[in-house]
């Protein structure tokens, strides 16, 4: 019988080794970055925050519950708070960066005067929502703003005051990108924003060979 030497075993010792370190590795610094987080430290990147999410099996940026989204904006709207509260923590089990989420938590929770909860929420969505604008400027595929979900292109939309009226897939140099038009109802004026999207269509693209 074939017996592998010292080296040979070694080596697939080391291979094992790390095939399950990189296994968590994504994890551990998404977890590590959550942590920090929720300890409301000032110093975290929520840009590097969403992508080590992306990286993470959880990761699922076209699988959102937009029921139970749809259902807690219009629970906020009727002023129905406590309700509001369940839905978007119901979200938020399942995906803490969905960013309509902590913003239905903020808003409930200050109609409420839980200013401790409100203000946590407020940070994390405000947070999220400036590592989206601070990507880029949107005005060309160069400058894209990046997005790791196509909620977050409609949340950015959404408190930017703009309502979205179209929207078209480009590829260009290995990148994709959705071209989105946009009504501006204070000004009547239409403008056109790009959302860098390589990671919601990598894994999609990913999801489909398996």
């Amino acid at each position: 019988m074939f017996r592998k030497s010292p080296f040979i075993i070694f080596c697939l010792l080391l291979l094992q080794i790390s095939g399950a370190a990189q296994q968590p590795a994504a994890k551990v610094a998404y977890e590590t970055l959550l942590e920090r987080v929720m300890k409301q430290d000032p110093t975290v990147d929520f840009k590097e925050l969403r992508l080590a999410y992306t990286e993470t099996k959880q990761y699922s940026p076209y699988g959102g519950d937009s029921e139970t989204r749809k259902a807690m904006f219009v629970a906020l709207n009727a002023e129905q708070y406590d309700k509001t509260l369940e839905l978007s923590e119901k979200i938020l089990a399942s995906n803490y960066l969905d960013i309509n989420a902590h913003f239905g938590v903020f808003a409930a929770n200050r109609k409420l005067g839980h200013a401790e909860k409100a203000n946590y929420h407020k940070y994390v969505f405000q947070s999220m929502r400036k590592s989206i604008s601070d990507s880029g400027d949107g005005k060309t595929m160069e400058a894209a703003f990046v997005v790791i979900s196509t909620d977050e292109e409609y949340a950015l939309f959404n408190f930017m005051g703009l309502r979205p009226t179209g929207q078209s897939l480009i590829e260009s140099e290995g990148h994709h990108y959705d071209k989105m038009t946009a009504l501006d109802p204070r000004t009547d004026q239409t403008n056109t924003f790009y959302f860098n999207i390589d990671k919601p269509f990598n894994w999609l693209g990913n999801s489909l060979k398996h």
